[in-house]
């Protein structure tokens, strides 16, 4: 009933908004009226101007997807065609299908999200820990550590591989998996910077009154922290924890730097190449025109990123969530 008198009441305010703006341009004189027009004509440009962006960076964003679907399911005939195709003449599965088997898919998602959720999960504990610490505890040092901590954000990971590589190359942990968890369970991985800022910020916004009520009650700073901040801010570390797996999951630089061997999907697409030639054709050496490298380049990408796409699709709420309560407060 409600939503039938909006519906019937709708059109009379119109008429009545309408009415109005006769009556008041009738006793504005031309210049203000003029100016009106001015004013409604600029309205008018900034809001198609606001369209032409938002639809530029739409394309932008969305071309590469959309050109990976399309050579990913083109046909084999159909892989040295210049022409830029948005839908492929003939839809196809068997360019996915030869790909996945050439990657040993299973094995290779199975080492993935093994070695993702391990280093996740390490980081998470460890960032929480180390920003609760710099947001409650006075320590000398303490502002100069958390510089340090800040500068980590904007040193490129580049910066530190070769010492890394030598360090683990002298403990003979390349080719393992040891060479991403040690960082992680150091606080030290990829982006653990941010994620240190994120904690920091979290705990510092919770009332203070919760760790005194429990230091009354006995509790010592390690329960507390367990029992009454970790509670607290769930939604901090789902979304870390949820920015860590994708961080993981998309990096390329560390994997193809500490493994030679394909474990991970990094490593498949970078030698998608040769290990396609050598699983079709029998010969890694082999010469393959560059659209056809193009498009099984493509087909495994499109592979490696469908699990972060099916996350995001079914988690984007508490992402969001997690973003919008993981504020930073000064």
């Amino acid at each position: 009933m409600k939503t039938a008198k909006a519906e019937k009441t709708k059109p009379e305010d119109k008429k009545a908004i309408k009415e109005k703006k006769k009556k008041y341009r009738a006793k504005v004189t031309g210049e203000q009226l003029a100016c009106i027009r001015r004013k409604e004509a600029v309205r008018l440009l900034w809001h198609i101007f606001r369209i032409m962006i938002l639809f530029g960076l739409c394309f932008v964003i969305l071309y590469p997807l959309l050109f990976m679907i399309s050579c990913a399911f083109r046909k084999q005939a159909d892989m040295n065609d210049p022409t830029v195709m948005w839908i492929p003449r003939h839809l196809t599965f068997s360019v996915i299908k030869e790909t996945a088997d050439a990657m040993n898919l299973k094995t290779t998602l199975f080492n993935t999200i093994k070695l993702n959720i391990g280093c996740s999960l390490i980081q998470v504990v460890t960032t929480a820990v180390t920003g609760y610490g710099f947001a409650r505890f006075k320590f000398k040092g303490k502002n100069l550590l958390f510089g340090i901590v800040i500068l980590m954000i904007l040193v490129p990971p580049q910066v530190i591989l070769l010492p890394q590589y030598d360090q683990f190359a002298a403990l003979g942990l390349i080719n393992t998996a040891w060479t991403m968890y040690l960082p992680a369970m150091t606080a030290n991985g990829l982006r653990a910077g941010l994620m240190i800022l994120i904690f920091r910020q979290f705990f510092k916004g919770l009332p203070k009154e919760l760790e005194d009520a429990a230091y009354i009650d006995g509790s010592g700073p390690m329960r507390t922290f367990v029992t009454i901040m970790v509670p607290n801010a769930l939604s901090s570390f789902l979304t870390v924890f949820l920015f860590s797996v994708v961080w993981y999951w998309n990096d390329y630089y560390v994997c193809n730097s500490f493994f030679s061997t394909n474990q991970t999907l990094a490593l498949m697409i970078k030698n998608i190449s040769s290990v396609l030639k050598a699983e079709l054709f029998n010969d890694a050496s082999l010469q393959v025109s560059t659209r056809e490298l193009v498009v099984w380049t493509q087909a495994a990408c499109l592979i490696s990123i469908t699990p972060m796409l099916v996350m995001y699709a079914c988690l984007q709420k508490y992402f969001t969530e997690g973003i919008e309560r993981s504020g930073i407060v000064g």
